[in-house]
């Protein structure tokens, strides 16, 4: 994958308590199976990644490849065309007309058009959006747009509905958004069908005698979803081996010892060996779903899948995961994996469908048709140009109506295109140890997020620029 490292922090508030503040510098934490994406992020954003699942009702004109790095450096050069600011930037660029379809409209990141008069749409990006600095007043005919494919961790103010609400345009792991990510982590078919990473299940019964049955690799530590927990408990009833940091007993070999080696040829070879893969979400959503699910169903490997409440809309058939959540306690998901270790007809099961290459769920099927942008595909346009597409052609439509005397039309996010339920925790045997740390700091934060949110759309409904101390006071009024 091409994607490099983002290291956030949670929140910017100097006046929160040390407790919160152990969260926020926890948040650094590399996680190994997301590195690769974020590379994608700080290189090489339009050269042919992109991971969008868009439903028929949310397709949107792609860009002309041709069109899209031509730099205007003259102002002037940019009264025909409608300005989309960039206000929290996934790009580098300081101006570029991007061709949508028919239409056209200027991209750029300098803050210095806020005021310019074509100046009709702010693109944010949900991890870097901060109450700092938000382009306000907010005028009548200025579009809000929302990139955020991340997990809530990154920024839990988003997730509630009095800021996504703020938002005409979203793009989120959301099916609900008005352009979906959820497939963001897929290729496509083809990956889920391929053979060749395939270790016949013969071979790998020779393999149980040095390794274990299933496997967990993870480097983020005690996320929300509060995962390390439950596979600490799992452990005390069935092996694991455990390469990550998280839990760690096990080495790789040294060339593969670093993040960037998570989408590295050895290492998938080595993953596919095991029959089971622990697939552990860092935060519980629906729709969010991650190549932590998407990378053993490609590599032939059963994924123990604990995330995604609705995961079971986008697995390729109805007997292609062990769900955590169907389990009332770890001893008896290890009693099930260990009745499919030692019976090859019950494991084979599960394996049916990559066999034949058969994928029965006709929802993901459908998706990934008609998406209009490809993954890792130089030959088809990435997410990023299709959401700024998205809003260079509704803003393009508004005009349109304008310039008939009718009113523009508003579109509005809901709380259905960015929502997670708060965090819980496990509650297991007191002989497991209680990790002090971010943990246990997950339900405090999106707790106070919720007054943040509040805050926020207060301070933006008044429509005045606002400084932190203010912001900062009004989430500690009470």
């Amino acid at each position: 994958m091409v994607r490099i490292q983002r290291r956030k922090l949670l929140a910017s508030c100097l006046c929160i308590t040390a407790t919160i503040f152990l969260l926020v510098t926890l948040q650094v934490v590399v996680e190994l199976g997301k590195f690769e994406r974020k590379k994608f992020k700080g290189s090489s954003l339009r050269d042919g990644h992109a991971k969008v699942e868009e439903e028929p009702t949310h397709l949107y004109p792609s860009p002309k490849k041709d069109a899209l790095v031509l730099n205007r450096k003259d102002p002037m050069e940019t009264d025909s065309y409608p300005i989309m600011l960039w206000w929290s930037p996934l790009t580098g660029e300081t101006g570029r007309v991007g061709q949508c379809g028919e239409e056209a409209c200027f991209f750029t990141i300098n803050r210095t058009y806020l005021h310019h008069p074509r100046t009709r749409a702010f693109l944010f990006y949900g991890t870097d959006f901060s109450i700092d600095s938000l382009p306000l007043p907010r005028k009548a005919h200025h579009d809000w747009a929302l990139f955020h494919e991340e997990s809530p961790k990154n920024n839990y103010k988003l997730f509630h509905k009095p800021v996504i609400t703020l938002f005409n345009y979203t793009a989120t792991f959301s099916r609900h958004s008005h352009l979906p990510l959820t497939t963001q982590y897929l290729e496509g078919i083809g990956v889920l069908k391929s053979l060749r990473y395939l270790v016949p299940l013969q071979s790998k019964n020779n393999l149980r005698k040095r390794l274990a049955p299933l496997v967990y690799v993870q480097s983020d530590c005690d996320p929300p979803s509060d995962r390390d927990s439950y596979v600490r408990e799992l452990m005390t009833y069935i092996e694991v081996d455990s390469y990550g940091e998280c839990l760690h007993n096990k080495d790789l070999p040294r060339q593969l010892n670093n993040p960037a080696s998570m989408d590295a040829d050895g290492f998938y070879r080595i993953i596919a060996q095991y029959k089971f893969i622990l697939a552990f979400e860092n935060a519980i959503c629906d729709d969010y779903v991650t190549e932590k699910l998407w990378r053993p169903l490609k590599l032939g490997v059963v994924p123990v899948y604990y995330g995604s409440p609705s995961v079971t809309n986008w697995l390729p058939s109805n007997r292609s995961a062990i769900l955590v959540s169907e389990f009332s306690h770890p001893r008896d998901l290890a009693t099930y994996i260990q009745q499919l270790d030692s019976d090859d007809r019950l494991y084979e099961a599960y394996m049916e469908w990559k066999l034949k290459g058969e994928i029965s769920n006709q929802q993901l099927l459908t998706a990934l048709r008609e998406r209009t942008w490809g993954v890792q595909d130089i030959n088809q346009d990435n997410y990023i140009d299709t959401f700024e597409c998205m809003v260079c052609s509704k803003v393009w439509d508004n005009i349109r109506l304008q310039e008939k005397g009718l009113p523009p039309k508003r579109w509005k996010a809901d709380v259905t295109h960015l929502s997670c339920p708060e965090p819980t925790l496990f509650a297991f045997s007191p002989e497991a140890p209680r990790q002090r740390s971010a943990r246990e700091m997950w339900i405090p934060s999106f707790q106070q997020s919720k007054k943040e949110a509040q805050a926020l759309r207060w301070l933006v409904d008044r429509n005045q620029n606002f400084s932190a101390q203010e912001f900062w006071g009004l989430v500690f009024k009470d």
